[in-house]
């Protein structure tokens, strides 16, 4: 059982990200043996790195519909329970998964931003849960609290070329240094199964992979009651065409399936 306290969720509506100890604790060999599926047969592998950059770091998502690995957990684990109630929402929806591997030696940090802007989705309600299937110290996700609140998105960059994700689009707040501007930031030491809950507009990043084991990480993104479609300024991160939305509406259930209440 995965426990879920008032604190913890009034902690998660305060700085927009909680630890959930535990959460994929039973389901660890199956998300190993999904990642290494996912990994043997990627489909959208993002570039991360720089030519030259010490390491390797694999990145892919929305995999769920052909790793029955992912599909079972999704569907199966307590994480749709959880996420409800982190969100005080009704209602749970699957956006998307998200596959994340630091070789060791991949010195580079995950830069810091927020994932809302690459997403076209926007509201309150939302959760992504990020759990290392590897127990993880200095390569741990970290987590600015009350970025979440802030009253203008982050601007979302490219990581390899470290250009606009948007060109030409100026609505966005620079990219801040957390550590050299004094802001909170929270992380965890964490064992397999762990996983951070944080929003899509929480600022987030992690740390370089220096280990001499690698770090592999699953993510999970749900939306809640509030979540709508929403154009952006270009093409979003994942781009889902052909979906067929407009602007307001909720996401179409049967690409983005509902996932609690669970099916009679």
């Amino acid at each position: 059982m995965v426990t879920v306290t008032e604190a913890m969720v009034e902690a998660y509506q305060r700085d927009g990200v909680v630890l959930v100890r535990g959460l994929w604790a039973d389901w660890v060999e199956m998300l190993r043996a999904g990642v290494a599926r996912n990994m043997a047969h990627p489909t959208q592998q993002m570039p991360t790195l720089k030519p030259g950059e010490p390491g390797d770091f694999f990145d892919d998502y929305c995999n769920w519909t052909r790793v029955p690995e992912f599909a079972a957990v999704i569907r199966q684990s307590a994480a749709a329970e959880v996420a409800a109630r982190l969100m005080r929402s009704e209602t749970v929806q699957l956006f998307h998964d998200h596959v994340l591997v630091k070789e060791p030696g991949t010195a580079k940090p995950t830069p810091w931003h927020t994932d809302g802007p690459y997403y076209f989705v926007e509201g309150r309600q939302t959760v992504s849960f990020w759990s290392p299937l590897d127990p993880v110290r200095e390569a741990s996700l970290r987590c600015v609290a009350g970025s979440h609140l802030w009253e203008r998105d982050v601007l979302p960059t490219r990581w390899a070329s470290e250009t606009n994700f948007y060109p030409g689009q100026d609505d966005y707040m620079p990219v801040p240094d957390p550590e050299a501007e004094g802001m909170r930031i929270l992380e965890w030491e964490m064992a397999p199964g762990d996983a951070v809950a944080f929003t899509f507009r929480t600022l987030h990043g992690a740390r370089g992979n220096l280990a001499t084991t690698r770090r592999r990480a699953f993510s999970l993104r749900l939306v809640g009651d509030d979540a709508r479609y929403v154009e952006r300024p270009g093409p979003t991160s994942p781009p889902f065409p052909g979906h067929g939305m407009q602007p307001g509406q909720r996401l179409r259930e049967d690409w983005f399936p509902l996932i609690h209440p669970r099916a009679a």
